[in-house]
């Protein structure tokens, strides 16, 4: 038989997933069984995470990878914990340095936007916190489909097609093993096509024998180091070795009688926090879900809560971010008071004075861990090493160049990120993890799915299944071609430069996982992509 898997011509519906012992949920299926199969085997809800994470680099390189970045919320039971496994720009990386290759500003390509990958070092500080099965046994399903290799999924492959695409054009040595490690036939795999990743696969085999740290001070990273040398790259061996993950205090946000919360900055979770904090006293309850006005409030709080996070976000350790003041409850009173019937155009305000994967995992003594990698803009910079299947990331792209900015590129710092996990509360206890991927479009898609849980109350799939919206920095409101007509009009009449799309992937991706009363699971899975939620 022949026919299109990506070609839906009537809508369809996914029912919520009901789990007692635990659900792992992710935006492939194959990697959400890999999860739960360390559930079944007396793992840990992060046990569960990480053998997925694993899985994902392996049936999903178009959005992440081992040379990428990653953050966590985990609920250990009693306490929420985050954790930042974003990499820092190399020592020789500067302004300067820039300038001296003739770039104005960080390119997306190359070894310029190439920042320390964090991913590795975050699985393993899980792992020796919150793990209980050998990282071995943890890592073997990836390890696996590395060797064996797996049918490639439908959504996958037209991103994978477009990655290789991209790659065909770049020259530098830099660039060479792009096309022989993701093109091996000459051509992207195409949806149900097998893809063997050997090299992948020598990588992980490494990491569960030796452990995390050889991927930053063992025979990986000589590897690494070794290439950037011989390519004309700025990461080096101390740069690899210097690495740290971060553990972090969550930063909350009360919600219409909730918490939410995400990782502090350098992410951009902030600004969902922001967001939701603005309609807290907005009460987008009082009208339909489905209509102009609800719309209204929730973009107008998005934009003002970019308007802040585009001008006052960067790494904390090298940087003044205002992180508590951003959030006073009374700064936030004042920047709702500028939310008028009509769409209107913010900037920062006054502070007081003084591609991507999301996945989730649920355990049945009630841990819970929220999580996100990412290798940045598709297959990352384009830069991949050779042997080792490793896709390096080009988080660097996020740094500017401005003076005096808090996410002004410098030696040794965090780039501004946009990979956010996030949280649900009620009264201390835990409701479960949520997130949605897709750069900018994460903090709008963590407001809106909170929004639609907590106001609204929709279950999981209901929340993800919902038309979305998405604000651009050029001022337009991208709409999914699901939106209500009445919708549509009511917000052109607000002065909202309104666009309708019919391509999902804009509109980012997401997985939540709720606990019940009862102490079972009610899971939704994307239905933007090939993912599902398992439980037993």
């Amino acid at each position: 038989m022949h026919f299109d898997l990506l070609r839906y011509p009537y809508a369809t519906r996914r029912a919520p997933l009901l789990a007692a012992n635990g659900v792992v949920a992710t935006s492939h299926p194959l990697a959400s069984q890999a999860g739960l199969r360390m559930l079944q085997a007396g793992g840990t809800a992060v046990d569960a995470a990480i053998a997925a994470a694993a899985c994902l680099t392996v049936l999903e390189p178009t959005s992440n990878g081992l040379g990428g970045d990653a953050f966590a919320l985990v609920w250990d039971g009693a306490a929420l914990h985050g954790l930042n496994g974003s990499g820092r720009a190399p020592a020789a990386l500067s302004v300067e340095a820039l300038q001296r290759a003739g770039y104005a500003q960080v390119p997306p390509e190359g070894w310029l936007p190439v920042t320390v990958p964090g991913v590795v070092q975050a699985w393993g500080d899980l792992h020796a916190r919150f793990g209980a099965l050998p990282l071995e046994q943890v890592l073997a399903p990836a390890i696996a489909y590395a060797e064996e290799g797996a049918p490639v999924a439908a959504l996958v492959s037209f991103f994978w097609e477009q990655g290789v695409a991209a790659a065909r054009s770049r020259r530098g040595p830099e660039f060479a093993a792009f096309l022989e490690t993701f093109a091996p036939g000459g051509r992207a795999p195409r949806a149900g096509e097998r893809f063997v990743a050997p090299g992948h696969a020598r990588t992980l085999r490494l990491l569960a024998r030796e452990g995390p740290r050889a991927f930053y001070e063992g025979a990986i990273a000589a590897e690494i180091a070794a290439f950037s040398a011989a390519t004309g790259g700025l990461l080096s061996a101390d740069d690899l070795a210097a690495h740290r993950s971060e553990w972090v205090t969550p930063i909350t946000m009360d919600y219409a009688g909730h918490t939410v919360a995400e990782i502090p900055p350098n992410g951009q979770g902030i600004a969902a926090l922001l967001a939701l904090g603005l309609l807290d006293g907005l009460d987008p309850g009082r009208f339909p879900r489905d209509s102009a006005e609800s719309y209204h409030l929730q973009i107008e709080a998005m934009k003002l809560a970019f308007a802040d996070v585009f001008a006052y976000v960067g790494d904390p350790a090298m940087a003044d971010v205002p992180t508590a003041a951003l959030l006073d409850r009374e700064r936030l009173a004042d920047r709702r008071a500028l939310i008028g019937p009509v769409a209107g155009e913010y900037g920062p305000g006054e502070l007081p004075r003084g591609g991507t994967v999301y996945f989730c995992a649920a355990d049945g003594a009630g841990r819970m861990v929220s999580m996100i990698q990412s290798t940045y803009t598709g297959f990352g910079s384009g830069v991949v090493v050779p042997g080792w299947g490793i896709a390096l990331h080009n988080r660097g792209f996020s740094f500017v160049t401005d003076p005096g900015h808090p996410n002004r590129l410098e030696p040794g710092k965090r780039p501004f990120h946009t990979i956010i996990p996030g949280f649900l509360l009620k009264e201390g206890r835990p409701v479960g993890p949520f997130g949605v991927m897709g750069a900018h479009m994460q903090p709008q898609g963590h407001t809106q799915v909170i929004v639609n849980s907590v106001t609204y109350g929709m279950h999981p799939q209901a929340a993800l299944d919902a038309p979305r919206w998405r604000w651009e920095r050029d001022g337009t409101v991208h709409l999914e071609l699901e939106t209500p007509r009445h919708v549509i009009e009511g917000l052109i009449a607000r002065g909202h430069q309104v666009r309708v799309e019919a391509e999902v992937g804009p509109f980012g991706r997401g997985q939540i996982i709720w606990r019940l009363d009862t102490g079972a699971y009610v899971a939704g899975s994307e239905p933007r992509c090939d993912g599902c939620a398992a439980g037993w």
